[in-house]
């Protein structure tokens, strides 16, 4: 544990938080994906920085591009704890045009080699390049440990899939050892394992490299004009080619409970959010947002207790097999399988089923919300019915090919001047 920790003391991470995630259609209108909310009152990007902080990294920089400041926001509010003096901070770095005034990030590398100078100064040996939008719990000491052993230019973390669902990652193809002998984006045929030909190995979009060859790299990148500039495309191909890249299986490094599966999940699509979010409400839930061992940080409001009030034949406040964070006020409504995010307030004879509320929402008297995301800060209005008749909810929502439909406050006011 001693020398993993020193490792991790020697290495930082880089969060790539500038995709915009259109596939979460309106949620991504006014904040970046990795600052869209989850799990009740953290946000997706905290995963990353959790893992990374757990981890024993403490060298962290978030690199921003697409609607950052509800980002930057958060990241300044729930992760200032970290001391300089003790040689430990995050940086945030929007795209600020340092190279060119023609040029924003390019691409995932192009966001590292903008900023050569500023991780030079960090003083690292090591850096995990990390994508700042995906759900899931790591110990990132393994990885580093199973990459400074191997002798590998690149480390790629990677999921074990079924080959079927494999086509929509890029998929490393590996010998017995772990080496990956070729990369192949999205194939129509993925090869399999050495240990079994049902799994594939698709990429994560996690890489280890040592500074100082990665550093070397960028350049070089940096003055190819053929190249996108990007990570998956451009430079682990190269690699693979040209040097050692070795994959590390996610099984190793997951962080679960014993005898769970090893939980990660893209929640770019409105249906996969909604469900991730559901999950969460079952019984043991996959991914265990509870465990002390290794808490998933984020910004903490000061908000008072979630409150239940009235008890009445139609006019309970009541919750089951749901989450309701703190600030909630929950006024005679039946709220079931849902999650409510921060200071949600619902009133009476409303009720709330299968349904993701994010914060500062008001439910008004007798609505009725059925397999929807509610966007932050919405006023449902009195009697609104949503979830019962599809096609009645496409005329004036955002309905998903899975049939959950999702709730913006410029939907219901549109919806309000034509009626």
């Amino acid at each position: 544990m001693a020398d993993n920790q020193r490792l991790a003391r020697r290495s930082m991470a880089f969060v790539l938080a500038g995709g915009r995630g259109s596939r979460l259609k309106e949620l991504t209108d006014r904040r970046v994906k990795p600052a869209v909310y989850f799990g009740g009152k953290a946000r997706i990007v905290d995963f990353a920085l959790s893992n990374a902080v757990n981890s024993g990294i403490r060298k962290i920089a978030v690199a921003t591009q697409y609607k950052a400041h509800s980002l930057i926001r958060h990241c300044h509010r729930g992760w200032n704890f970290f001391r300089a003096e003790r040689n430990e901070f995050l940086d945030i770095l929007p795209a600020s045009q340092r190279l060119s005034e023609q040029h924003w990030y390019r691409g995932t590398a192009d966001a590292v080699t903008q900023n050569i100078d500023i991780v030079d100064d960090y003083g690292i040996d090591y850096i995990v390049i990390l994508a700042g939008d995906h759900i899931y719990k790591m110990d990132y000491e393994i990885m580093l440990r199973e990459h400074v052993d191997s002798g590998a230019d690149v480390t790629v973390g990677c999921l074990t899939v079924p080959r079927e669902e494999a086509s929509a990652f890029g998929v490393m193809d590996v010998d017995a050892s772990g080496r990956i002998v070729s990369f192949l984006e999205k194939p129509s045929q993925p090869p399999g394992t050495p240990d079994d030909p049902t799994k594939a190995l698709a990429s994560m979009g996690i890489y280890v490299f040592s500074w100082k060859y990665l550093r070397e790299l960028l350049q070089k990148d940096a003055e190819d004009p053929n190249s996108s500039h990007d990570f998956g495309h451009d430079l682990i191909p190269d690699i693979v080619k040209n040097g050692k890249a070795m994959a590390h299986r996610f099984d190793v490094s997951c962080v679960r409970d014993p005898g769970a599966p090893a939980y990660w999940k893209d929640v770019g699509t409105v249906d996969a959010f909604w469900r991730a979010n559901i999950d969460l409400t079952d019984f043991t839930p996959e991914l265990n947002l509870w465990d002390q061992e290794w808490p998933i940080w984020t910004y903490s409001e000061v908000v008072p207790p979630a409150k239940f009030i009235h008890d009445e034949k139609d006019r309970r406040g009541i919750a089951v097999s749901s989450m309701v964070s703190g600030g909630c006020i929950v006024s005679g409504t039946e709220i079931r399988n849902s999650v409510l995010f921060t200071g949600v307030h619902t009133n009476s004879y409303a009720i709330l089923e299968n349904a993701v509320v994010l914060p500062s929402v008001v439910v008004h008297r007798s609505a009725r919300l059925r397999n929807v995301v509610v966007d932050r800060g919405v006023v449902i209005p009195e009697g609104l019915v949503v979830g019962e008749d599809p096609k009645d909810d496409a005329k004036w929502f955002r309905v998903s090919e899975k049939g959950v439909v999702l709730i913006t406050q410029d939907m219901l006011d549109k919806r309000a001047a034509a009626l």
